[in-house]
This record gives structure tokens, sequence and C-alpha cells, in this order.
């Protein structure tokens, strides 16, 4: 909003990701999909020892609940001590995103903050988590693509049935994964 009225933003990914630290743990870039505009957003995590005897799940711009359920799905379905960590979930920007699309972008922060192990910084990452921990396809996967792509981004951490459909030629690498377990040797080695 300017003096004249209401001004078109050319390119909010650019916006949302202008001030996103590189290298930090905790730090995820996903494309999420509004109406039918890609726009990527910085998920932050912060996960440390819990000085209580329940572990908190504080959640900013994402659903509390679907936080709470990918907790137990790391803990019961990946081995990742979760339940003696509080969790910090954070869309920067001021964003509220309610797509499952955002899950395993959830997932990899917060097994990098709690590995203080940062996401390689020309990776970003998108596809929903099921309860058995399987990596499930998301929809409007080109126009993902596509966005991370022009963004410079050079590759992107996406579901296997995603990968298995993708037609289109793309300057970027497809990482797909089917279950979060193999999130350790994709993204941290």
């Amino acid at each position: 909003m300017k003096e004249e009225g209401l001004m078109e933003v050319a390119n909010p990914s650019e916006i949302f990701l202008a001030e996103r630290p590189l290298d930090e743990p905790g730090s995820v870039v996903l494309p999420s999909v509004e109406g039918s505009r890609p726009i990527l957003v910085e998920v932050q995590a912060l996960v440390s020892p819990t000085n209580l005897g329940t572990a908190r799940r504080t959640s900013i711009g994402a659903d509390h609940q679907r936080l709470s359920l990918l907790c137990a799905i790391l803990e019961k379905k990946a081995g990742v001590d979760m339940y003696g960590h509080d969790v910090f979930l954070n869309i920067a920007g001021g964003m509220r995103i309610d797509e499952t699309a955002l899950d395993l972008g959830v997932v990899c922060a917060l097994i990098s903050s709690l590995l203080n192990k940062p996401v390689p910084s020309d990776m970003a990452i998108c596809g929903e988590v099921g309860l058995a921990g399987e990596v499930r396809a998301v929809g409007h996967i080109a126009v993902r693509i596509k966005e991370v792509e022009r963004l410079g981004f050079s590759r992107i951490l996406l579901p296997q049935g995603n990968r298995e459909r993708v037609t289109e030629q793309v300057d970027i690498a497809l990482l797909g994964i089917s279950n979060i377990r193999e999130i350790m040797d994709v993204v941290f080695t």
C-alpha cells in the first residue's frame, strides 16, 4: 500500500527470503502455493532440551496440532528424540501456511535444529508426511519447481511420487524420497 493506492508486489518470494540467514540450523525454504501462485517461504525451527516435565510445542504461522503430529511421527517412525525437547516453529514474514506440503520442510527444519546442522542453502523442500513416515505427493509440483528454479536454488527435496511424474526439463536436481528415514542420507551428508 502506497500513497497512490495498492501496488503490485512483483516478486513476493524474494521479499519473504530477503533476510533469511544462510547455513543456519533450523531454517528451511519451501515452495507453497497460495491459490494458483507459488511463493517461497522460510520455515524456522528451534528444538532445545526441555526443562519442564512436559515438552512444549509452539507454532506461529502453521497448525499447532500438525506440528505435534509431525513430532510424534519423527519419534515413532524415525527414532528421533522429540519427547525430551521443546519445539518452536515459525513461518517467517508473518505468513500462514495450512497446506500439508509444509510437512517435509518442517520435519527437515526440526532435525536440522536438533542436530545443529544446517540444511544446504541451495535446497528447497516440500512434501506431505503420513502417519507411517511415508512422504506423499503434493499438488502443483510443476509450479513449485519452477519457482524454486527461478529464485536460483539448485535442488529440491520432494516426494518420490512427484519426482517420478515430472515430465518437463528442469535445470535443478530433483531429489525424491519415499520415507522420512531417508532424510539423513539425502539432506545431511
